[in-house]
């Protein structure tokens, strides 16, 4: 079983997530252990405040080191053996979010992730607690929670036994590298609109070609930049600059 624990100052908004959907269903099946802990909890003062002044001044509160590093070593402590758990920092200056670092995480036992608030984060907490730190986007958001979020429903999904068609993470966009082809579903007419005749032609041979046909199209009008690192045979890479060279004529 996956555990993931997130570090939050509002647990509260995880209750309709961990519960709901496809991670509501993989925690019910025993797939994945959610939990949000609230690491207010693991503040040092009567006030059990988890924020002060910056040293130098300026504006905004930053997050104080004692508390997230008490609860993660709370957390450390709790664990029977196993490995070290990855602590991801979520955080507008990390590492881009992507779909091959979803595919890596969810090779781990345990993920711990922090969701900050205010105006930012203990530079002691990055330098030596966090193993990762993860951006959805080069966009500010109020907290981390929401980032945390979108992570979490990526990497689960990955998780055997999570989807019902194994196949389906496998061919989702970015997991091959492109983006993938269009999909279609009964009716096969629809407002004189119909499906691509190969689709329904029972030809498996042809209809893979064509899929991959479309998702190599599809990613170059939309995402050209990701045939760059795509693994392409020289047949497909001369068809590539074909179509191209008719977009721009």
């Amino acid at each position: 079983m996956m555990r993931i624990d997130v570090l939050t100052l509002f647990p509260e908004m995880f209750d309709g997530v961990f519960g709901a959907s496809i991670l509501g269903k993989a925690k019910d099946k025993g797939i994945v252990s959610l939990e949000a802990i609230n690491f207010r909890e693991y503040s040092n003062n009567k006030h059990n405040t988890v924020d002060d002044y910056p040293y130098g001044g300026g504006g905004g509160m930053v997050l104080k080191a004692e508390p997230v590093f008490g609860a993660v070593e709370d957390l450390m402590a709790k664990k029977e053996g196993g490995s070290r758990p990855r602590v991801i920092l979520m955080c507008p200056q990390g590492e881009t979010f992507t779909q091959k670092k979803a595919e890596e995480l969810a090779k781990e036992e345990h993920l711990v992730l922090i969701c900050g608030h205010y105006e930012g984060y203990d530079e002691r907490i990055r330098e030596y607690l966090v193993t990762d730190e993860l951006s959805i986007g080069d966009y500010v958001l109020t907290g981390g929670e929401i980032p945390a979020m979108t992570v979490i429903d990526s990497v689960v999904r990955l998780l055997p036994g999570v989807l019902g068609n194994e196949s389906s993470a496998v061919t989702d966009s970015y997991s091959t590298g492109l983006l993938e082809y269009p999909h279609y579903t009964r009716p096969a007419v629809f407002r004189d609109w119909e499906v691509p005749e190969v689709l329904i032609s029972g030809n498996h041979a042809k209809i893979e070609a064509w899929r991959r046909e479309q998702s190599l199209l599809r990613t170059l009008r939309r995402r050209p930049d990701l045939l760059e690192k795509a693994e392409l045979t020289d047949k497909e890479r001369k068809w590539l600059a074909t179509q191209e060279q008719n977009q721009t004529t």
